[in-house]
C-alpha cells in the first residue's frame, strides 16, 4: 500500500462501505465508468460494523487501498472513519490513516424532544440550561435563506433545539477538538463530518442552523453535515416519500450549508436511494456526500445466489432466524411475512425476492423488494458465523469477476443518477 488517503474538501463525494474486504475492485470499476466529477472514499467502515464483522481499522484500510491500487485506481482516495463516539475510536482510526472523521453524537440526542408539550419542554430546558450556553445568542433572530425560506428562531424553536441537541453539540465539539489534536500532533490533514441523522424526526432548519453554526464557531473543520431529512430512509431500500417536497427541503438545508460554510450535505443510509439522487445533486449544486455500506454486502450475496444457490437458501433461512434480533439497531419496516420462505420459491424467485433492485425499472427510479432488508440487517451474524462467513468469502474469492460485474452495474446506477442532477 503506497498511496495515502487524502482529504476531499468540497468535491462531491461517494463513500463505498465494504463489509467483506473484497468489494473494492467492483467499486473502482463503477467509479471509472460512471464517477466522473466525483471523489471516491473506498476505505469506509463504522466502529459498529468493524465490531460486527470482526475487522480492524488497519485491516479495512489495507484491504481497500491495496485492492484499489491493484485495480489501477490512481486518483485521490478519501477514508471515512464512520460513526465515531469516543476518543478511543479516533485514536485507532487516525493511527490507521483515516482522513474523514464522522462524529456521531446520537447518544446525547433527546429523541423525545419533538413530542414534549410546552410545559414539559420548559421543564426539560430549565433542567439542562447549562447544556445550551448559546441559547440567548439565537433567541429572536430571523434567518432569510437564498431560497426565500425564513427561519424564525423564536422561543419554541430555540428551546426545542436546546433540549434535543444541547448535550449532543457539546459532545460533538469535544470530539472534534480531540480529532484536531490527534491529527495535528501527527502532522496529518483531516476533515470532519457531523451526523445528526439518526433520529426519528427530521432535523428542522432551525436545528440545522444552530448545530452547524455552533460547530463552526467552535473551530470544527466541518466538511459535511448529515441532517435527518424528511421522508423515510430505511436500510436496503429506496427512498420512501414525496420527492418534490424532499427537493424543496434539500434546497433549504443546502442554503444553510452555503451560508454558514460552505460545507457539503451528506446523505447517510444512502444505499439504494437512487430515486432521490438527482434531487440531492440539484439542490446542493453538487456539494454533496453520499454514504453507502450494506448494499455491497447484498451484492455479495447475489454472487452466492448465482454460483451456490443451495448455500444462498441456507443463508436466507439463517438470516430469517436472526432478523427479529438483528434489526433492533436499524430503521426498517420489512417483516418476515413480506418475503417467502425458501420452501416456497425456486432459485430465481428467491434471488429476486431477497435481492432485486432493478428488474424492469429505468436507471434512477425506485424499486426494491423488502427481502433485502432481512438480509441487510443480518450481515454481522452471517459474516461472523463459522460456516456462512466462510461460504460468502470463499464464493467471492472463487468468482471475483461476478462480484466486480454486479457491483459495477449496481453502483453505476447510483453514480449515473447522481450525475444526472449535477
Amino acid at each position: 500500500m503506497t498511496q495515502k488517503c487524502s482529504t476531499l474538501g468540497m468535491t462531491p463525494s461517494f463513500g463505498f462501505g465494504d463489509r467483506t474486504g473484497l468489494a473494492t475492485p467492483g467499486h473502482v470499476a463503477a467509479m471509472k465508468r460512471c464517477g466522473a466529477g466525483m471523489a471516491a472514499i473506498f476505505p469506509q467502515q463504522s466502529i459498529r460494523e468493524m465490531t460486527r464483522t470482526q475487522r480492524t481499522p488497519a485491516g479495512v484500510m489495507s484491504d481497500a487501498m491495496n485492492a484499489a491500487a491493484d485495480a489501477g485506481w490512481t486518483d485521490v482516495i478519501g477514508a471515512d472513519a464512520d460513526h465515531l463516539k469516543v476518543n478511543q475510536d479516533v485514536d485507532i482510526t487516525a493511527a490507521a490513516g483515516f482522513t474523514f472523521f464522522t462524529i456521531d453524537p446520537s447518544d446525547d440526542v433527546d429523541q423525545q424532544a419533538d413530542d414534549y408539550d410546552e410545559a414539559t419542554l420548559k421543564a426539560k430546558f430549565s433542567e439542562g440550561r447549562d447544556d445550551a450556553p448559546w441559547y440567548d445568542q439565537y433567541l429572536g433572530s430571523t434567518i432569510k435563506l437564498s431560497t426565500g425560506s425564513v427561519i424564525e428562531l423564536d422561543e419554541a424553536a430555540c428551546m426545542r433545539a436546546a433540549v434535543k441537541y444541547g448535550k449532543a453539540i457539546s459532545r460533538a465539539l469535544r470530539l472534534g477538538d480531540y480529532i484536531r489534536t490527534v491529527n495535528e500532533k501527527a502532522g496529518n490533514d483531516y476533515e470532519i463530518e457531523l451526523s445528526v441523522d439518526e433520529t426519528d424526526q427530521p432535523t428542522t432548519l432551525a436545528e440545522h442552523f444552530i448545530i452547524a453554526d455552533q460547530c463552526l464557531k467552535g473551530g470544527m473543520k466541518l466538511v459535511s453535515l448529515a441532517p435527518r431529512f424528511i421522508g423515510d430512509f430505511e436500510k436496503g431500500v429506496d427512498f420512501k416519500g414525496d420527492l418534490a417536497a424532499l427537493e424543496t427541503s434539500l434546497a433549504d438545508h443546502a442554503a444553510i450549508a452555503e451560508t454558514l460554510g460552505p460545507y457539503k450535505l451528506s446523505l447517510h443510509s444512502g444505499s439504494d436511494k437512487v430515486s432521490m439522487y438527482a434531487s440531492l445533486a440539484r439542490a446542493t449544486k453538487g456539494k454533496f456526500h453520499v454514504k453507502t455500506a450494506g448494499t455491497s454486502y447484498l451484492e455479495a450475496l447475489r454472487v452466492v445466489a448465482r454460483h451456490d444457490p443451495k448455500s444462498f437458501r441456507e443463508i436466507v433461512d439463517f438470516s430469517r432466524g436472526r432478523y427479529e434480533i438483528d434489526k433492533a439497531t436499524y430503521h426498517v419496516s420489512a417483516t418476515l411475512a413480506d418475503a417467502p420462505e425458501t420452501s416456497e420459491a425456486d432459485d430465481e424467485t428467491l434471488e429476486s425476492e431477497y435481492l432485486e433492485m432493478w428488474k424492469d425499472v429505468p436507471v434512477g427510479k425506485g424499486f426494491t423488494k423488502p427481502g433485502r432488508q432481512i438480509l441487510h440487517c443480518t450481515f454481522g451474524s452471517v459474516l461472523t458465523d463459522a460456516k456462512f462467513g466462510k461460504i460468502v468469502h470463499d464464493c467471492l474469492k472463487s468468482h471475483p469477476e461476478t462480484y466486480i460485474e454486479v457491483l459495477d452495474d449496481h453502483f453505476g446506477r447510483h453514480l449515473d443518477a447522481l450525475r444526472s442532477g449535477m
